[in-house]
């Protein structure tokens, strides 16, 4: 996609990153339901909709300064879904169910734009075949980004969510102190480039196998 204008680069962009982005959260408030937490389900934000999830920094501004920039690594968040772990019946247990569900969406979506280049690729028919190449492409990527991210034991993240779940309860209490240092904690990481050698092994191994299911 290198080829490509920053105008095409948006288009290709936008709707692979805007999915990404509310899908995991709206997988975090449906399983929450399921576990009898009806929180986001009650504030509408159980929808497909991106007008309900988008946050102007996290959806808007930082996933566009990194394509305008082109970093080649593009990352954003939505505005979390609510979460009340008192309505749970286990809620150490459901909590790291409710957080493994946004990785978990996002896999699922990588493999759903893979099949999708696969059809691109499959039809060979170029002003059918680039399209959803590009976007196939685009869509694998961001996917895997956030999972891979949100997998991460750095809270808030996902992965800090998981660990929680099956850490003492003692231990358990004191790890989630550091949620107040978690956005700092990953600032640091990413402005040194410590975040980028952690993801980048299983972020290439990720990508060979989901650019393999799309025959590219």
């Amino acid at each position: 996609m290198d080829e490509l204008s920053l105008v095409q680069r948006i288009v290709v962009w936008i709707l692979p990153v805007v999915f990404a982005i509310t899908v995991h959260e709206v997988a975090h408030g449906w399983v929450a339901k399921q576990y009898g937490d009806r929180t986001a389900f009650m504030m509408g934000r159980l929808t497909l909709n991106p007008i309900k999830h988008v946050d102007l920094v996290g959806t808007l501004l930082i996933p566009g300064l990194l394509l305008l920039t082109g970093t080649g690594f593009i990352f954003g968040w939505a505005k979390p879904v609510p979460v009340d772990a008192r309505n749970f019946k286990n809620p150490r247990r459901d909590m790291a169910i409710v957080a493994l569900a946004g990785p978990v969406s996002n896999l699922l979506m990588a493999l759903i734009w893979a099949l999708l280049a696969r059809i691109g690729v499959t039809l060979n028919v170029d002003f059918i075949s680039q399209p959803l190449i590009n976007m196939g492409v685009a869509g694998i990527s961001i996917n895997l980004v956030l999972a891979l991210l949100n997998l991460l034991p750095i809270p808030p993240l996902d992965g800090s969510r998981i660990l929680s779940g099956i850490l003492p309860v003692q231990l358990a209490w004191q790890y989630n102190k550091l949620e107040r240092f978690g956005f700092i904690i990953i600032l640091l990481l990413l402005s040194t480039s410590v975040l980028n050698i952690i993801l980048a092994y299983p972020m290439f191994e990720a990508q060979k196998l989901f650019f393999t299911i799309a025959g590219l």
